[in-house]
């Protein structure tokens, strides 16, 4: 039975975690996710095993240990205030404790994989942003853990603003073959939060659960990945291959997702293939602008443009 590919928020809790998405509940051999919620004073310990991980701070920060390391995160207010510090963790290492005075939510992304790298963090401050696209098209990437960014074994892991109407994640675009040089074999989780755009105000009685929309279609004879789904606040979307994209902002919210990716390839390389169909978009972006709502939580410094 093929696993189930949208995850509506709560559908895939497991024990401490609100979203736990492993190789064998997704029906893949590689990429891991799970949202961890910790209370004031909390704590959560677990083992690596043969995944390397990286500890995101999606709202609040924390002190993390992995064996003899510590690593102190000073995080965020939330998804949309900004790009966050993290840590990366190494496989087997035997005891990973994530505690938080305040409180807070983490993404734990992981991957299995072969070598074992130090332990460290990760300063927002040498995080990338990149505004990607043109008008309508336009999006914002927080490069933190991208393959020419940050040096992990398997594990690819960005961040998106999609400005409220936009479509990101468009042309769509596949990573489901290995093919040296054009393109990755990447099994990628999206993992959603929803807010309102900077500036607008919703009336007092509007209801809270605004819907974004992906779409995932066949890439292929032998591929039957086909989604067309509303994606809330929590959840997440397996994509073991396909073209996926767009992921469409409801107009009047900010749509984030986290894209969490891994694969077989020996190199670590995000590699995509536009779809023939809808590639030709890409030539309309030179001399039209980017989305002016863009950036999103400018930090100094830290702003670069790319199409």
């Amino acid at each position: 039975m093929e696993p189930r590919l949208h995850l509506p928020a709560g559908s895939a809790a497991s024990g401490p975690y609100d979203l736990h998405v492993s190789p064998d509940r997704a029906g893949w051999s590689y990429a891991s996710l799970r949202v961890l919620t910790l209370p004031p004073g909390g704590g959560h310990t677990f083992a690596a095993g043969d995944s390397e991980w990286i500890v995101l701070p999606l709202a609040g920060g924390a002190t993390v240990t992995a064996d003899e390391a510590i690593i102190e995160l000073t995080g965020r207010a939330d998804v949309f205030a900004g790009v966050s510090d993290f840590a990366y963790v190494p496989r087997d290492t035997a005891r990973v404790t994530v505690a938080s005075a305040g409180g807070g939510r983490f993404a734990l992304a992981g991957a299995r994989c072969a070598r074992r790298l130090p332990a460290r963090y990760g300063p927002a401050g040498g995080v990338p942003v990149e505004l990607r696209g043109a008008g309508t098209c336009s999006r914002q990437v927080h490069n933190f853990a991208a393959a020419d960014v940050f040096d992990a074994d398997r594990l690819i892991a960005v961040e998106v603003y999609t400005p409220g109407g936009n479509w990101s994640s468009y042309p769509p675009h596949k990573h489901d073959e290995s093919r040296p040089g054009e393109e990755s074999c990447l099994e990628e989780i999206y993992y959603y939060e929803i807010a309102p755009e900077p500036g607008v105000r919703p009336p007092a009685d509007a209801p809270a659960a605004a819907a974004g929309f992906q779409r995932v279609s066949p890439s292929g004879p032998d591929r039957t990945t086909d989604v067309l789904t509303e994606v809330r606040d929590g959840d997440a979307v397996l994509i073991p291959d396909g073209w996926h994209g767009p992921s469409i902002a409801p107009p009047g919210h900010t749509l984030y997702y986290l894209n969490v990716m891994a694969g077989p390839d020996p190199d670590r390389a995000w590699l995509i293939r536009d779809h023939p169909d809808h590639a030709w978009l890409r030539t309309t972006w030179p001399g039209t602008p980017v989305d002016p709502r863009l950036p999103l939580a400018r930090r100094a410094g830290s702003e670069e443009a790319s199409r």
